[in-house]
């Protein structure tokens, strides 16, 4: 493979820590006293479940979510904090890409009537896909220098 700067790994390691800074800034900007003081996240996604045109979204969230809203409320946020911190340093990266690719499709199927999330939630989901398949944390990673998962 020919490139130009860097190696093709090097350039997969861009993408990875890439997508690794947008989960952090996910993480950033959460009012996180809102979402896990006044549960402010939780109703957002209970009011978008609520009118959301497949009607299993509405079951599913009634079902897993509803029941417990402040332990889905940490959930989502940590989860986004862990999958940022993952991908930046290159630490359990294919769990981090499967688990941050999982968590798009969740946003993209709750939100699927907005279109501009969506194409934050496809991108996401699409660069998750290339770094997994290209083993994209062969370089500039904790994994690597570890070496797990080679």
């Amino acid at each position: 493979m020919q490139t130009v700067w860097l190696s093709g790994a090097e350039w997969l390691a861009v993408l990875r820590i890439g997508l690794g800074l947008w989960w952090l800034e996910s993480w950033r900007h959460k009012d996180k006293k809102g979402w896990f003081e006044r549960g402010t996240g939780i109703a957002w996604a209970a009011d978008i479940a609520g009118k959301h045109r497949w009607a299993f979204v509405k079951g599913g969230f009634d079902t897993v979510v509803r029941p417990r809203p402040k332990l889905i409320a940490h959930v989502v946020v940590h989860a986004e904090l862990a999958l940022g911190l993952g991908l930046v340093l290159g630490l359990l990266t294919p769990v981090a890409l499967v688990g941050g690719l999982l968590l798009n499709l969740l946003y993209l199927v709750l939100m699927i009537h907005d279109w501009a999330e969506q194409g934050q939630n496809a991108m996401m989901a699409l660069i998750s896909l290339v770094t997994l398949f290209a083993v994209g944390w062969q370089t500039w990673s904790l994994d690597a220098a570890l070496g797990l998962f080679l």
